[in-house]
């Protein structure tokens, strides 16, 4: 009797190795992986907007899944991902590693316009329900961390990102308008307008024209919006 063959610890998605996580590729994100929808309007638009060699300052890394794509499939120069929830940043870095990816700095921080005291984010037992607030099911949180807070106008200085990906979870109308785009060549953001409202939305639009870019519409689709600068 021969030994059955191990399986594979990994799902196959856009060209990427995705670890297997008993709590991350359940359910829905296990097919949307497999499928290589998970993500899809984001991922559809950085790739045909993000150039080889571009530095990309992603706001909400999620599992790594966008910033190994940029590094594999699109060959950034550098990604530099904020994400707040602390018990991600194992997988992520799983994820990385999978793909050979090396040239991502993961930040367990927040970006915010003052910077300031770290805040508190609360750990549930679904990694993926983590957030600042306490408000939403306070029943399931199982631990409260502190989370340092980086000055926005401080990252901008120090990165000069040519791109921008952004998904923050509402919190975009508040922290995009704060800061200096201006070297920015194309951005990426997934807007909430159930959280931000039409008011929020106008307000990133205003922040990301002020900056120089317009809405580009053949990279945009649903709530994410891509804005490019015309040369």
């Amino acid at each position: 009797m021969t030994d059955a063959a191990p399986r594979n610890p990994y799902i196959s998605s856009r060209g990427l190795r995705i670890p297997k996580h008993p709590q991350i590729t359940t359910g829905r994100i296990r097919g949307a992986l497999r499928t290589g929808t998970y993500e899809r309007k984001e991922c559809d638009a950085v790739s045909r907007v993000v150039h080889e060699g571009d530095v990309v300052l992603e706001l909400g890394g999620g599992i790594g899944y966008v910033s190994s794509l940029l590094s594999v499939n699109r060959k950034v120069a550098r990604v530099v991902s904020y994400e707040a929830n602390p018990r991600l940043l194992p997988y992520i870095a799983s994820v990385h590693e999978a793909n050979g990816v090396t040239n991502v700095e993961m930040r367990n921080a927040l970006l915010t316009a003052q910077g300031g005291d770290p805040v508190d984010f609360h750990l549930r037992s679904n990694f993926l329900a983590s957030s600042m607030h306490r408000g939403s099911d306070p029943d399931s949180i199982i631990e409260t961390v502190p989370v340092p807070r980086h000055r926005l106008d401080d990252v901008l200085t120090e990165l000069c990102p040519d791109v921008l990906v952004c998904d923050i979870e509402g919190f975009e109308a508040e922290l995009l308008p704060a800061g200096d785009w201006s070297c920015l060549r194309c951005a990426v953001i997934e807007l909430h307008p159930q959280w931000i409202g039409a008011t929020g939305v106008r307000a990133v639009f205003d922040a990301m024209h002020g900056a120089g870019l317009t809405y580009f519409p053949k990279a945009s689709e649903g709530k994410v919006v891509t804005f490019r600068r015309d040369f």
